[in-house]
């Protein structure tokens, strides 16, 4: 199991550098950006798509890697007040049994999107770049792959008990 806790560890570690990457160039894709429009005065046409395109990117990508770096936001007032072992078994049965489940469905039909995408040679209707959707949509499948994987890992984890950090919390 730890040979699978790993694997999932490092693809989640190579996309989050692989979103580190998108972040140079949406940040030089923005400075182009304005430069072009407000000192040329030639906007581009790609520049928005660019941006929210990059932004999903790094969102996604990044989900797993946040993850597992217990980076996430937690609303844990009431688990403070739980023993520890109660809280581990919920935390547990709350990754693997409801997270992990909803999320795998949502890769399965990001997976579905992007095919098709593929297949048809979907493009940005409301772009006039009119880039091809299926690169972005098979990166949005990527991370949710990637975060679904790691939810389950993460979850797991909890329940053996190699994740103690989280649960000793201070007020």
């Amino acid at each position: 199991m730890t040979r699978l806790f790993n694997s999932v560890d490092a693809f989640s570690r190579l996309l989050s550098w692989i979103a580190q990457a998108v972040t140079v160039v949406l940040v030089i894709s923005m400075i182009y950006e304005v430069v072009a429009r407000y000192v040329f005065g030639a906007p581009t046409i790609w520049a928005f798509d660019i941006s929210y395109m990059s932004t999903g990117t790094l969102f996604v990508l990044g989900a797993a890697y946040a993850l597992k770096q217990d980076a996430h936001v937690r609303i844990d007032f009431l688990a403070q007040k739980m023993p520890v072992g109660i809280r581990r078994s919920i935390e547990g049965f709350v990754f693997v049994f409801l997270i992990t489940p909803i999320f795998a469905g949502l890769s399965k039909f990001a997976i579905e999107r992007a095919w098709r995408a593929f297949e048809t040679g979907e493009v940005e209707n409301v772009s006039p770049w009119a880039p091809l959707m299926w690169p972005f949509f098979a990166i949005l499948a990527i991370g949710l792959v990637a975060l679904t994987l790691q939810q389950l890992v993460h979850g797991l984890r909890v329940f053996r008990g190699d994740k103690d950090q989280p649960f000793k919390m201070e007020a």
